[in-house]
Parts: structure tokens; sequence; C-alpha cells
């Protein structure tokens, strides 16, 4: 089947693939009365008294907005925000089938960090969270962080969902080839949004007395190569990953891939090659996740010696979709009424996903991407530790 040509035809049918349905009759008197004018007066009068109201009152509890300014939409770049709505509709379509999140999925025309906040921080507040998609760095970082205010949960998906899900499949990974995750060397190819994060996860992958427990050794690669202390030029976020990893202050892709326990490519198509998989450690771990096409074929990897391999693909074994993550995040972020999406619920969520798959194999280190129960399951993760950490409204 030609995809892309099925999808433009049924895209053209459906007229977008969501709708808004109402959960209230309509047939009386009575019922116009009580929906509308004059008894919609009495809830409105409740919610001025008192704005946390809102949860009881509206569809506050259970809906969340999808934003994006369209610069950075996945495998197709900065396409503005009318041509990123039908990704946003999918993105709405998982939610609800997953999560039974109720999703407003809103482009908005401006790529103006400042104003883009600006917009958001207005509209936020018939919103019971707020997920970030497909915005360009640096400015996904700058308006995350600025919104962490707002009382609600904000995750921007490409960059936690992506390293959650990763951190679920190297947990299981480890298990197969019989490593200790704390003990491996990976080498991280792709310095955006989903690179950053990523690594900033696997920096604390797990909390002990507040105390966070580390991979051993990252190498973070971008389009100039390792990432390193000292290196000219280094701005904002990557100054941070310089001081935190690649201790020994590798400077060639040689050097870091040799000996790397585990490749992560979030980057481009070729960015992994097979010369560089022979010079990994015995039992080496690859993620490709480049979509459609990544950074290595899968047979390719496994020609050059690789003994899992995972991409963002359906059509291999070992998807690594963050459709595994978010639909559970939110929900249990949106059960817990809470007021942020910590580092702490980020990690119960990727061991909660972990433990989804109970025997764990080469050929499989994850749910399937469409199996049913796993946002339940993480999202019993992501609750407990909200109210664990108190980032809850009461």
């Amino acid at each position: 089947m030609d995809y892309f040509k099925e999808s433009l035809r049924l895209h053209k049918q459906w007229r977008g693939k969501i709708e808004i349905n109402s959960k209230v009759p309509l047939k009386t008197k009575e019922d116009l009365s009580v929906a509308y004018t004059p008894g919609v007066a009495e809830p409105c009068r409740e919610i001025a008294k008192d704005p946390e109201a809102m949860y009881d009152y509206t569809q506050k509890g259970n809906t969340i907005a999808i934003i994006t300014d369209g610069s950075a939409v996945l495998g197709l770049g900065n396409i503005g925000a009318e041509a990123s709505l039908p990704v946003m509709e999918g993105k709405s379509v998982l939610f609800k089938e997953f999560g039974n999140i109720n999703c407003v999925p809103i482009c908005i025309k401006t790529q103006d960090t400042q104003e883009l906040i600006h917009i958001i921080k207005n509209i936020s507040p018939v919103f019971g969270g707020i997920n970030l998609e497909d915005i360009a760095g640096p400015r996904c970082f700058e308006v995350e962080d600025a919104l962490q205010d707002l009382g609600i949960p904000v995750f921007h998906d490409d960059q936690h969902g992506t390293a959650i899900v990763i951190l679920a499949a190297l947990l299981n990974a480890c298990k197969v080839v019989g490593k200790d995750i704390e003990q491996l060397k990976i080498v991280i190819f792709g310095a955006g949004a989903a690179g950053i994060a990523t690594t900033k996860l696997l920096l604390c992958i797990n909390h002990d007395r507040n105390v966070c427990t580390a991979v051993k050794e990252i190498i973070l690669i971008d389009s100039k190569g390792p990432i390193y202390w000292g290196r000219k030029n280094l701005t904002g976020v990557k100054e941070y990953i310089a001081e935190h990893t690649n201790k020994a202050n590798v400077e060639t892709i040689a050097e870091a891939v040799k000996g790397a326990d585990v490749i992560l490519g979030v980057s481009q198509p070729g960015a992994i090659t097979e010369a560089m998989i022979k010079t990994m450690a015995p039992k080496a771990i690859v993620f490709a996740l480049a979509n459609p096409t990544p950074e290595i074929m899968p047979d390719l990897a496994k020609k050059a010696g690789a003994y899992i391999i995972g991409t963002g693909r359906s059509d291999f074994p070992n998807q690594i979709n963050n459709v595994l993550a978010f639909p559970g995040i939110f929900k249990g972020a949106l059960d817990a009424k809470a007021t942020q999406i910590t580092g702490g619920m980020k990690i119960a969520a990727a061991h909660a996903l972990a433990a989804c798959v109970d025997h764990p194999t080469a050929e499989k280190i994850l749910p399937y991407a469409l199996e049913k129960g796993v946002a339940d399951k993480v999202a019993e993760a992501v609750k407990k530790q909200a109210e664990k950490e108190g980032v809850v409204r009461v």
C-alpha cells in the first residue's frame, strides 16, 4: 500500500480526524435551561468565587491543549502552523484512544518565543494540561521552561516522551544482554530536543533519597562532533551537557563509538554506519530512531554486529515510539491533579513502561505501540509519584 496516497485520500474524506460531541441531552425546554441559560449562570458564579471549581463544573480536568508553532514537524521540518494541523489532530486521536483524554489542537501562527509564551499563558486557564509539540530548539526549551508556573502540567513530548520511551527500552535491553544500565557507555547522535532530553534523563535514571543515579558514560554528538568541555562556541544547554558528560573529553566520533555499549540515533539517515557498530562492545544495542528513514537500517546494523536493534517504525521489531508514553503520562498527571510533570514522574513512567514486558527478548523490549492497558499502568505510576512528591492540587 502507498501510505502517503491513501492517507491523502482519507484525510480529504474525513475532513479532520476529530470532532466535538455533546455529553448532554437537548430535547426539552428544561434541558436547554439547565445546560445553557438561565441555569448555566450558577456554575459560572461558583467558578467566579473559586477558579478551582472549574475542575468540578467544566471539561478542564480531562482536557488538554496540543500546541505547536509548526517549526519542527517530524520528518517535515518548519512547515508552519497551517500545515501542522493534521499532525496535531492525529496526536489528539492517540490521546483519546489510549488515555481517554480530550484534546484541542492549537497551531499558533508565530515563531517568536515571547509571543508564543504570552499566547499559551493567556489561553491556559481552560485546560488541565498542555502538550507542546513540534517546536524547534532552542525555542522549545525556553517555551517549556517559561510555562512551568501555570499550575498545570506542561510537557514537550518531542523532548521528554522520546527520552522516557528510550529509557524504558534501555532498561529492558540491559536485561536481555546482561548488562547493568548504570555501567553503560552510551553515544547519542543528535543534539536537538530529543537528544538533549534523553541525555538529561540518563543523568538521573533513579532517585534514592534525592540522589540521582546516572549512566556511567554519555557522549552527545551534534553536527560538529562530540560535545566536550572546552569546545568552542558552545552556548546554553550544550554548555550544561559538556559539563556533565564526556568526562574524558573525547573529540572524535571514532573515539566516541569505540567500545560503546549503546548507540542512540535521534538525528538523520546515515548518521550511524556499519563501521561504527563494528567497533562497539559485545552485545551492542543500537536504537536508530530517525523517521521515516533510520540512521542505519536494521539489516545493516545486524550485519555489523548489533545484538538489539530498535527503530521508530512499526514495520520493524522494537518500535520505540512516544505513543507508549504520553497518553499515560498525561492521564496520570490529570488524575492526580498534578501541577507539573517532574523528573521523578518521568522516571516512574519509564520504569512502569519497561515493566509492561514480563520477559524481554532481543526482538521485544517494549510493548507493541497499540497494546491496550499500557497507558493505564504508566498513568498509575505517574499519579503515585506526583502524590508522593506533593505536586498536586489540594
